[in-house]
């Protein structure tokens, strides 16, 4: 049974769970200011013109990255003043990731009177204290299904967070782990978890070859269109992208990403399916 709540702005209404399909899209990792401002804007625009609400998503810090050397961001300061400024400017929601249960007090704090989603990485959504804290600030919590977690066990994540005293979570399918360096999605998982909260698809994590490029992950972003449209076909309340305007020169799971140009007949595909099963 799901559990309709908003993830509103003035200017941006996302209903999670009525029905309606909603977007969460950016790049893996806030690169620069004017990077992901661009970003944010180009998103808009093309969602503005589909009529799809959209949440902007970008990572303050990369926490999981396989290789020590790898970017990370700009970290939780510099990251959250630079969503704070997106959400002002564009008037869309924000979600950015959580690693640990301080960062969850101190994430929202910084973001203020914008309107955020606190979100769990796929690798810690079994970490209690980090799930209480992150129902204590009284935002939004997205938790990404663990890559080794079968989607029925996803309904204690869902009671941490409710027992907790916070009713607006909604579940993410990233795929699972299939032997080493592989990904697969059980479309099976999307009703299951639905029966627990609100379910969103990224379609991008799941195409993803985790670690497979020695120290760095790999991807089959040629699977995203069939995936995504499979997702919305077998019923969900909102669709993950991460895009880049040029994935080839991504500081973070540019291998899996969505080419910015890609996305807007992506999303009338998307459109027109979820239309089809309404």
């Amino acid at each position: 049974m799901s559990h309709t709540f908003e993830v509103s702005t003035p200017a941006n209404k996302v209903s999670v769970g009525d029905g309606n399909l909603f977007l969460i899209a950016g790049p893996c990792v806030l690169e620069s200011e004017p990077h992901a401002r661009m970003l944010a804007d180009a998103i808009q625009r093309i969602t503005d013109d589909l009529k799809i609400p959209y949440i902007f998503k970008a990572s303050y810090d990369k926490a999981n990255r396989t290789s020590i050397h790898s970017f990370r961001g700009p970290g939780l300061i510099e990251g959250c003043r630079i969503l704070r400024a997106i959400a002002k400017t564009t008037g869309v929601p924000v979600l950015t990731d959580v690693h640990t249960p301080d960062d969850c007090a101190r994430v929202s704090d910084a973001l203020g009177d914008s309107e955020i989603v606190l979100q769990i990485p796929a690798f810690l959504c079994r970490q209690t204290d980090l799930l209480i804290a992150a129902a204590k600030t009284g935002r939004p919590v997205n938790v990404k299904k663990g890559q080794f977690v079968a989607p029925n066990d996803m309904k204690h994540a869902v009671q941490k967070l409710r027992d907790s005293g916070n009713d607006k979570v909604f579940l993410t399918e990233r795929g699972a782990s299939f032997g080493y360096n592989n990904l697969v999605v059980d479309m099976r998982s999307l009703p299951i978890m639905r029966g627990f909260a609100p379910v969103v698809f990224d379609g991008t994590h799941s195409v993803q070859t985790p670690s497979a490029g020695n120290g760095v992950s790999g991807g089959q972003p040629e699977f995203i269109p069939v995936l995504a449209r499979a997702a919305v076909a077998a019923g969900i309340d909102g669709i993950f992208l991460e895009v880049h305007n040029n994935p080839a020169e991504a500081k973070s799971d540019g291998a899996n990403a969505l080419k910015l140009d890609n996305l807007k007949p992506l999303l009338e595909q998307l459109l027109a399916i979820h239309a089809a099963i309404a």
